[in-house]
């Protein structure tokens, strides 16, 4: 109990400063960062395992405090820090000062938002899973510290996940059963997690300490599975995914992504996207070449370690394509990019894998993409398309895209702008990059690679319909996964994985297609203006140098043009 009372000691402590700065009536940019400053401190310490996944391994031996008290006083927190940010006056502040005071008002917005209309703690049993599959994962993925240290901090959080999954029955008044049945299905999947992978950390251990590490673990996992097994037991009186509504789902396009369209205008974007694309593809000499196929590969890699070595190797062709072409500047700084085996507890809302990049507070530089387990006859759609050709997803995960993208922002000096992780730009560059690439020549007209990125861009211009449809209440969860089949051309597996995807995280599947079109629209603006001084290569390092911000604000960045933030604020 003692690590439990000092971390509430310390909270409490922070709060109480931060109120004392409250109190001052902050008013200018110098307040503004200030408050930013402590706000991170303060997020950091009160949930540690997103420190541990964003590289700052401080409080490596905690879990996040799910009490009540604890909930309501982090709530708290948030609502009354938004409150001081948008009382200040920021009318004759400069242009810099005015989109930090915007993008630090967004991610409290975002915070707020959430607590308010989403509530997981009471509704969502995948937040205390992930919490604890989170918890040893973070201490997995790079070998920041010795496998020892990394070993006693796993210890640590394996103990108190008994009591977290508690505190999770106590708090979950009304869970919904489509997060229920995705927190079942990870909690059953965990053990590959805790005990091949989480076990390699214990060979330096005495044998007490390994001892107290496997006895925290089995513990651990008959607490999870009692957890899906008491989750599974209540699934019949449980409450079905209730959409946001319209007027909630407006208002995270206005106020936390600053994105001048609503809920309807989106909609008919992805319609006019996804008819495009659906054409696109018809219009190849073989549609069927927007089918990945493994069949048409060359080189079929033989097991899973084959296949992790042939998709890896084909950066380094990318890299030279976009050096020789001059399409984008590729830091000194850049880490190596590794592809590794997807975890099966991220499966469920996971089905193609995730990218991790480095943290905001990572001193390793190295990135991953992590891909469901190999099986040459799979009817995934990602291994697939890894086997017949993996460029169009690598350009996507690695370089040009998050991994490149991502390890800029990281390095961007302005600390709020740093801090901020917009969607609709990280996804939305991610889309573009692999198009771009298309359109530059990487891949030869009428090849399985051209068709693969057609289709890629198809599903996501889907995604959008099935978001906006879902969270306004217009479709049934069914209904989403049809149109990704239909629609998307995805087959069950992916479309089902996508469509669980899209209800426990929204907003999350509108920001590729949407990011790529306020991208290509800026691209088109700022060819205009430069004149015969464009440069294709010169805007991706412009678009890129300024962190994930809304594109609204690098508009105004960029083309001193804030036409688009006006519509989204207005």
């Amino acid at each position: 109990m003692k690590p439990l009372i000092l971390c509430l000691a310390s909270c409490v402590l922070m709060v109480v400063s931060f109120h004392a700065i409250q109190a001052q009536s902050p008013k200018t940019p110098g307040d503004l960062h200030r408050l930013a400053a402590e706000y991170y401190n303060w997020r950091n310490q009160n949930f540690p395992v997103f420190s541990s996944d964003a590289g700052l391994h401080t409080w490596d031996d905690r879990l996040t405090d799910y009490s009540l008290s604890a909930v309501l006083a982090r709530r708290l927190h948030a609502k009354e820090l938004l409150a001081k940010v948008q009382a200040m006056p920021t009318a004759d502040w400069s242009k810099d000062d005015r989109i930090d005071w915007l993008i630090f008002r967004a991610q409290l917005e975002n915070v707020v938002f959430f607590n308010r209309v989403i509530d997981f703690e009471q509704s969502d049993p995948q937040l205390y899973v992930n919490e604890c599959s989170n918890g040893i994962f973070s201490l997995l993925k790079k070998e920041y510290d010795t496998p020892r240290n990394r070993a006693l901090s796993a210890t640590a959080r394996l103990k108190q996940m008994p009591a977290l999954v508690e505190q999770g029955k106590q708090n979950l008044i009304r869970p919904v059963r489509l997060y229920a049945q995705l927190a079942i299905d990870s909690a059953r999947s965990i053990d590959s997690l805790f005990i091949d992978s989480l076990m390699t950390l214990a060979k330096d251990l005495s044998p007490a300490e390994r001892n107290e590490l496997v006895k925290s673990r089995d513990a651990a996992l008959t607490s999870l599975h009692g957890f899906a097994d008491w989750l599974e037991r209540r699934l019949p009186g449980m409450v079905p995914f209730k959409p946001m509504g319209e007027e909630n789902y407006n208002y995270i396009l206005k106020y936390i992504y600053l994105l001048p369209l609503d809920a309807t205008q989106l909609e008919m974007l992805g319609q006019a996207e996804l008819a495009r694309y659906r054409a696109l593809e018809s219009l190849l000499q073989d549609p069927s070449l927007a089918d990945p196929n493994p069949a048409r590969s060359k080189n079929i890699p033989p097991d899973q370690q084959a296949f992790l070595k042939a998709y890896e190797s084909r950066q380094e062709e990318m890299i030279n394509f976009l050096k020789t072409n001059k399409l984008v500047s590729v830091p000194d700084y850049m880490g190596p990019f590794y592809i590794r085996q997807l975890p099966e507890a991220f499966k469920p809302t996971s089905p193609g894998g995730f990218m991790n990049p480095p943290g905001l507070y990572d001193k390793d530089p190295s990135g991953f993409y992590f891909i469901p387990t190999y099986n040459p006859a799979s009817k995934n759609f990602y291994i697939r398309a890894a086997i017949e050709d993996p460029r169009p997803i690598l350009g996507h995960e690695g370089i040009p895209g998050h991994f490149l993208q991502l390890s800029i922002a990281n390095h961007v000096p302005n600390e709020i702008r740093r801090q901020h992780g917009d969607g609709i730009f990280v996804e939305g560059w991610a889309l573009y990059g692999e198009e771009m690439l298309m359109h530059t020549g990487l891949y030869p007209n009428n090849s399985p690679g051209q068709g693969q990125i057609l289709r890629l861009s198809r599903y996501r211009a889907a995604r959008i319909g099935v978001d906006v449809n879902l969270h306004t209440g217009k479709w049934t969860f069914d209904q989403a996964v049809h149109y990704f089949m239909e629609a998307g051309g995805l087959d069950r597996e992916a479309a089902t994985g996508e469509a669980a995807g899209a209800a426990a995280s929204p907003t999350q599947k509108i920001t590729y297609m949407v990011g790529k079109w306020q991208i290509m629209r800026l691209l088109g603006k700022y060819r205009d203006k430069q004149g015969p001084n464009f440069r294709l290569g010169q805007f991706h390092d412009d678009l890129l140098k300024n962190g994930s911000l809304p594109l609204s604000i690098v508009d105004w960045i960029l083309l001193d043009d804030r036409t688009s933030l006006d519509q989204a604020l207005r």
